[in-house]
């Protein structure tokens, strides 16, 4: 299984990610491993979408990254 998930960050920034094992890349973002989300501790699990096909799962989170996309996010999923 693949999962994109989205991040609600300290600062009130999102962030969206694809992996195939959440739990571990969780952990990483908590401990400071991830650039990004390195200095807006603590993150929040907001959403996350599974996927069995890993190309589907990265053509979803390019999507969510684009204007529509986080308009969309912003209207269904947050």
């Amino acid at each position: 299984m693949y999962h994109v998930y989205i991040l609600r960050c300290a600062d009130g920034t999102y962030y969206t990610g694809c992996t195939s094992n959440l739990n571990n890349r969780l952990l990483r973002h908590q401990t400071g491993d991830v650039s990004y989300t390195k200095s807006r501790l603590p993150v929040t699990l907001v959403v996350s979408c599974s996927f069995t096909n890993k190309y589907k799962a990265f053509e979803f989170e390019k999507y969510l990254k684009t204007g529509s996309g986080a308009a969309f996010r912003n209207k269904h999923l947050l």
